[in-house]
């Protein structure tokens, strides 16, 4: 059974179709990559899935609700469960790892609570497990603004977790960084889904480590999704129709 079913999901932006009825589930313990070249959709999929923007049309089930039919309150709720990831962290650098961390369980405080930085001896402890788990553990004190990028994307990594999330979706999580740094972060969301069973929906620009890590990828084109099925199927005559290109340049030899 299907963690995630988008159907026939339409943005547009005034005039300008963004998706055009993209349709695609995902299971749960299941990474499942989307490409496509900048301006194909990706982001603007990932926002309306979690509804930071709504939707023209279409729907979207997420462990057997419909995001489209909650309100505001009960959407507030069912987004404890929904964890995101962002290309450019979105950090406050001002405070440390671990303060950073706890914010991943705002969700599920009071605007009050939020606000005075109450937090339970068991939310401390969780936030401290998952920092451990993300090698963050000699920079839990740190302030965000002394790290790397690396070091910036395991902290988003490890506030996502601490929502008890069962779907994570991360939009470009590894575009700013170096290769060293993007196959660690890339190790770290993989063994995430398979280990703890939890949904990966991950946009990404390189098509060979979304080839490497991927149970499933979707490429989109224009806003369609098409594109979907398991990477042994991703030849590259599907690849440069994704892309639009006839060079050799998108995927490694």
């Amino acid at each position: 059974m299907a963690l995630l079913e988008v159907n026939n999901l339409t943005k547009y932006y005034k005039e300008k179709l963004a998706l055009n009825a993209a349709s695609f589930n995902v299971r749960k313990g299941e990474f499942v990559s989307v490409i496509g070249r900048s301006g194909a959709g990706k982001s603007t999929l990932l926002r309306c899935i979690n509804r930071m923007i709504d939707a023209n049309d279409g729907s979207v089930q997420f462990a057997d609700t419909d995001l489209y039919s909650l309100g505001k309150r009960a959407m507030r709720k069912t987004r404890r469960h929904v964890g995101m990831i962002f290309q450019h962290y979105n950090l406050v650098y001002r405070l440390t790892v671990l303060e950073n961390v706890l914010h991943g369980r705002l969700g599920y405080k009071s605007d009050l609570d939020g606000i005075l930085g109450r937090y339970t001896q068991q939310e401390k402890e969780l936030a401290v497990e998952m920092i451990d788990k993300l090698d963050l553990t000699e920079q839990i004190y740190n302030r965000c603004d002394t790290l790397s990028g690396g070091q910036k994307q395991r902290v988003g990594i490890a506030r996502a977790l601490v929502q008890d999330p069962q779907l994570i979706l991360c939009d470009e999580p590894i575009a700013s960084l170096d290769p060293r740094s993007a196959k660690v972060i890339m190790d770290h969301l993989k063994k995430i889904a398979s280990k703890m069973n939890i949904g990966i929906l991950c946009n990404l620009h390189q098509v060979d480590v979304a080839l490497k890590y991927s149970d499933r990828i979707i490429g989109m084109k224009q806003g369609e999704v098409v594109f979907d099925d398991v990477p042994e199927k991703l030849g590259k005559k599907t690849i440069h129709e994704i892309y639009g290109t006839t060079d050799g340049d998108l995927i490694d030899e």
